[in-house]
């Protein structure tokens, strides 16, 4: 049986889906919900969807810098890869399309990494947010490019960087 819970966060909702003890979603709500991809779920807070959003808003108040959360993403063997490259990615540091199919094992498949990158079905815990086009540009991102900007500029001040991200 898959739970549900909606949280508020200061990018707006977001909705936070688990099943068999394991987060399988986090959704930018205003973009898509479970029911976008023909999925049920009992809205319910469970522990596991209860320790997420602590460490969520833990995270939005630049207290954690890495979640500890079972993880249960659905997808094909190269998103399940990419995916994997994602987590490798250093809160405050980022990487290119180009790296992330390169550590899916096919350098060339930029654009799958693109669409694997698109189709993460656990934003921000899964840092797809950290993946920037190959001149340093901030490109695509499900829950809009103010949300990753105001995400990067989050861990760039948790790392004490200078750089600054804009949407454009």
């Amino acid at each position: 049986m898959r739970t549900m819970i909606f949280m508020d966060s200061p990018i707006g909702k977001l909705q936070l889906a688990e099943e068999d003890g394991k987060l399988t979603h986090l959704l930018f709500a205003w973009h898509n919900t479970l029911a976008d991809y023909g999925l049920e779920a009992e809205e319910k807070e469970t522990p596991l969807l209860k320790k997420a959003k602590k460490q969520l808003n833990e995270y939005f108040a630049g207290k954690r810098k890495v979640f500890d959360l079972p993880l249960a993403p659905s997808g094909t063997a190269f998103q399940q890869k990419c995916w994997e490259g994602l987590r490798t990615i250093p809160y405050g540091e980022t990487r290119t399309y180009r790296d992330i199919a390169a550590y899916a094992g096919n350098p060339k498949a930029v654009r799958a990494a693109g669409g694997a990158n698109h189709n993460n079905p656990i934003s921000i815990i899964v840092p797809c947010h950290r993946v920037v086009g190959s001149t340093g540009s901030l490109t695509g991102f499900g829950g809009g490019l103010e949300a990753k900007a105001f995400l990067l500029n989050l861990e760039q001040k948790g790392i004490g960087g200078d750089k600054v991200w804009q949407a454009k």
